[in-house]
């Protein structure tokens, strides 16, 4: 058995984030497998061979502007896929879906990246979309794979599961990452048998992975949330060491709002 280091960050574009993840990606515990959401660069405009330069193996499926993931490796995947693979995706939906979703497999790991829609307003169509979207992928897990797999799932989810996970929830009520139809949505894939290994090893308050630009001081004040999940089957959940948060990297110039999550496995 061996230590992997496997995290999950949204870098809110990964063009303008070269330095910050140059910087992480050549750190002490920097992650042998990493999950990216919301890179907002089409495929062409990928920065590949940087990412090749520091010894990763790249996937990555993106649109101009919006969405966009990668899974970025430091061993080659036996296997991967985009999409959430089931048709359904409503008429126009077809390349944004594929754009944020990537199942990869590594041996018998298999590791799903999601960057679930947020959903703009509670009364807006998109919020229902991503209430599906939730089940969709619930419906993924049930195709492809059973509980007692090494799987992990990973991204910006886009919900904050409880009071736990966000800063002054009283005024969140409604909030499309907050409100209860969404927690009770996550709440509905994390049942199938899923293990939240985040609270696994951080169990506290005041541990969150977003702070929004448009609150001052919102890193120094600790005003943020936690929407950026990692996830895994029990046997996952036993082989993980610990987790960590890599709050520094949102406090460099031109941060994304959300830092890097990591988790180490034994495997």
């Amino acid at each position: 058995m061996s230590l992997i280091n496997i995290g999950t960050f949204n870098v809110n574009s990964v063009k303008s984030r070269i330095p910050v993840l140059e910087h992480f990606l050549t750190s002490e515990g920097a992650p042998d497998i990493l999950c990216l959401q919301e890179t907002k660069c089409r495929d062409e405009e990928f920065p590949g061979d940087f990412f090749k330069e520091l010894g990763y193996h790249c996937l990555y499926k993106g649109m101009k502007s919006y969405n966009g993931v990668a899974v970025i490796s430091k061993i080659e995947p036996d296997e991967a896929g985009f999409g959430l693979g089931d048709r359904l995706a409503e008429p126009g939906r077809e390349e944004s879906e594929n754009a944020r979703v990537i199942l990869a497999r590594y041996g018998d790991l298999n590791i799903l990246n999601t960057y679930i829609p947020q959903g703009k307003e509670i009364d807006h169509p998109d919020y229902l979309y991503k209430l599906k979207f939730f089940q969709r992928v619930r419906d993924l897990f049930e195709r492809n794979f059973t509980p007692k797999d090494k799987l992990l799932w990973l991204g910006d989810l886009n919900v904050a599961p409880s009071e736990l996970d966000v800063a002054n929830p009283k005024n969140k009520t409604n909030h499309v990452c907050f409100h209860s139809d969404v927690k009770d949505a996550f709440a509905g894939v994390m049942s199938w048998g899923f293990v939240d290994i985040f609270r696994k090893h951080l169990p506290g308050d005041g541990e969150y992975s977003f702070w929004d630009y448009r609150i001052k001081d919102a890193l120094s004040r600790n005003i943020g949330w936690r929407i950026d999940h990692i996830v895994g089957t029990e046997v996952m959940a036993e082989a993980s060491r610990k987790v960590w948060v890599e709050r520094s990297l949102r406090a460099m110039e031109r941060p994304s709002d959300h830092t890097a999550v990591v988790s180490s496995f034994e495997i």
